[in-house]
């Protein structure tokens, strides 16, 4: 468990096919949700698309070799009523055990510079309003009301 001054040996790497249980673990324990169908689906869009992205960080210290502390999921897409090509985040979650120690600052400048390299001048993200911890953590990093609005409509 993380003590607050601890520091890791850490990877930033692109996930494999080994990594995709690990992320599926993870993700559980941060979302609370236990997700493998959209895990598995993110894998295969990964294979399909050439700017599609899953990085992760990983413990390259010997007590938790090969640990994926955190994730980042994204691609770059287009879409209608104007919107021009750019990077959208999908996901990102941190080890609660190893947070506050720039893992997720270091996953979003990884996915930033992927999505250059794919051409893509901004990013975007969707979060519940809800949500303040990765509200927070986006606005840390930058990110401010972009130029849609998301409509919703129950179908129940």
């Amino acid at each position: 468990m993380y003590s607050g001054n601890l520091k890791i040996e850490i990877e930033l790497r692109p996930a494999g096919a080994s990594d995709l249980q690990k992320i599926i673990d993870l993700d559980a324990r941060v979302s609370g949700l236990k997700k493998k169908n959209y895990w598995v689906d993110r894998f295969q869009n990964l294979n399909n698309k050439d700017a599609s992205h899953i990085i992760v960080v990983e413990s390259l210290d010997p007590a938790h070799s090969k640990e994926i502390l955190g994730f980042i999921v994204g691609e770059v897409r287009a879409w209608e009523f104007g919107s021009r090509p750019c990077g959208w985040i999908f996901a990102i979650g941190v080890s609660p055990d190893y947070r506050v120690q720039g893992f997720g600052e270091k996953l979003f400048d990884a996915i930033c510079q992927a999505f250059k390299k794919d051409g893509a001048n901004s990013i975007r993200t969707m979060i519940a309003r809800r949500d303040q911890l990765n509200m927070s953590f986006f606005r840390a990093q930058g990110m401010m009301g972009g130029p849609f609005i998301e409509l919703e409509k129950s179908l129940r």
